[in-house]
């Protein structure tokens, strides 16, 4: 049975979740009082209050909320499949080619579903290319897998630095915006709920065999687990979570590097407690990073993805230290 103080962990988690979202709903140019937040969300109405909290707040914060659970929730499943600590959903070169498939649809002055749909294709051909390459001739190996896409990831590299200094300055800042993360124009739909619930609920099913695969390969070749299907399943869930995260908001960092291993420090590790409490805690982060990304140089916007590192870096060494220390 999980002990009691996990469930008071996740209590928590949830808890400042809700707070996180009400504070980004809170802030903003647009000065809107608690009571008339709830107001508004209970009984809308056409003021100019009404239409910002729901054209602009509430859509950009589910979309931060969202994103963020996918990155911690694949950053979880990278750091088990590669058995690598500092592994992230990046690390395999899924951003590269989302990021290239952006910037050619900004470049040829695409926009809105044309730019979400070529960073979608762009990811996904970087899935498949890492795959085909680390399983070719059935040899499938976590060295493998983590040298192709450190390989894929710096080809991708080289092909973006092409697409920045043949550009435009308009569209460079546009292109350098994209690739810091940016949420001022995403937003969320069914289906991007429907994937973030999906991968909690798939990670809960396996998280025994997750529990044992952290461990190492031989122990769980001895228990009985499958571990080439397993590793194929882990490899697309964290895949399709960090290709559609991509998507929505740019190559925002520090999310699923740093969330798990907060959650490992206070003593969840288990992944019946670490997989949703890494979808609660990284959704939480990203949306109070994208509330001083709006805040903080106001009128002005900073990418989100600069805040993350901003935090992530501090927060990272912090926990470095600390488990040094143990």
């Amino acid at each position: 049975m999980i002990a009691s103080r996990y469930y008071l962990l996740l209590t928590a988690l949830v808890m400042l979740a809700l707070v996180s979202i009400l504070l980004s709903l809170l802030s903003g140019s647009v000065e809107l009082p608690f009571p008339e937040l709830i107001n508004e969300l209970l009984q809308p109405s056409d003021t100019l209050s009404g239409q910002v909290l729901r054209e602009i707040r509430l859509p950009r914060t589910l979309a931060a909320f969202t994103t963020g659970g996918m990155l911690a929730l694949a950053g979880v499943i990278m750091q088990v499949l590669l058995r690598n600590p500092l592994a992230d959903p990046y690390i395999l070169g899924i951003s590269g080619g989302a990021a290239v498939g952006a910037l050619a649809a900004i470049l040829f002055g695409l926009g809105g579903w044309w730019l979400s749909s070529t960073a979608f294709v762009g990811a996904l051909v970087s899935v498949l290319l890492v795959f085909g390459i680390a399983n070719k001739f059935g040899r499938w190996s976590v060295t493998r897998l983590l040298l192709t896409g450190v390989v894929i990831s710096a080809g991708w590299g080289a092909v973006i630095n092409i697409l920045l200094t043949t550009s435009s300055t308009n569209n460079v800042q546009s292109m350098l915006f994209w690739l810091m993360g940016d949420l001022s124009q995403s937003s969320v739909g069914s289906g991007h709920y429907l994937l973030l619930i999906a991968g909690i609920v798939s990670g809960l099913l396996a998280s025994r065999s997750l529990n044992v695969l952290i461990r190492g390969e031989l122990v769980a070749t001895g228990l009985g687990i499958e571990i080439n299907s397993l590793r194929i399943a882990l490899y697309f869930s964290a895949s399709l979570l960090t290709a559609t995260a991509v998507t929505i908001a740019g190559s925002v960092g520090f999310v699923g590097l740093v969330v798990p291993h907060m959650l490992r420090l206070l003593g969840a590790r288990d992944h019946r407690i670490l997989i949703p409490g890494s979808a609660l805690l990284g959704g939480s982060f990203l949306v109070i990073a994208d509330s001083i990304a709006r805040t903080a140089v106001a009128p002005q916007q900073l990418p989100v993805g600069v805040v993350t590192a901003i935090i992530g870096v501090p927060a990272f060494l912090i926990i470095l230290r600390s488990t040094i220390r143990k």
